[in-house]
């Protein structure tokens, strides 16, 4: 299990504008925040990652280098990228099962129209050094972390030199 001021597993993951993004390779001026979805099949992903869209400036403003991830294939992520509001996100793609269970992550076995597996949400917060600075991790798509709350909290942080918790 990963555990605040820990250094993360490297990523190494495809976008759909043709780029490959590497955690070890970010230099933000404060923290890399990831966002784990499960898939153009989860209208509440689309809600979240289409907020987040309105949202990327002020993260970019804290100094929050910001991605989100999936497992999709490159076809149906491209796919997301046409279909939902999220322009601006750099979207990333098959991203493997065996490595988000590296990183906690939660894995469900697809219902009705769903793929046959994939992996439910996460959002991990992360120091420049690749130390986790915290993580949320669901388990269905429901009881994300507000975005304005997480924002709001990396103000704080940024202001007090808050400490990562969580790690004895």
């Amino acid at each position: 299990m990963l555990k605040p001021r820990q250094k993360t597993p490297d990523l190494t993951i495809n976008l759909t504008n043709g780029t490959e993004w590497t955690l070890s390779k970010q230099d933000p001026e404060a923290f890399t925040m990831i966002i784990v979805y499960r898939g153009l099949h989860c209208p509440v992903c689309k809600k979240y990652l289409e907020e987040l869209q309105t949202k990327l400036p002020k993260f970019k403003e804290l100094g929050v280098n910001v991605v989100a991830i999936s497992s999709e294939t490159k076809e149906l992520a491209i796919k997301t990228t046409k279909e939902w509001e999220i322009g601006d996100v750099p979207l990333g793609y098959e991203f493997p099962i065996e490595d988000a269970r590296d990183w906690g992550l939660y894995i469900s076995k697809g219902i009705k129209d769903e793929p046959e597996t994939f992996i439910e949400p996460g959002l991990f917060i992360i120091r420049p050094n690749q130390e986790l600075y915290c993580a949320s991790i669901q388990t269905m798509p429901f009881a994300r972390p507000e975005l304005d709350d997480v924002i709001n909290a990396i103000k704080f942080v940024l202001n007090k030199d808050y400490p990562a918790r969580g790690e004895a």
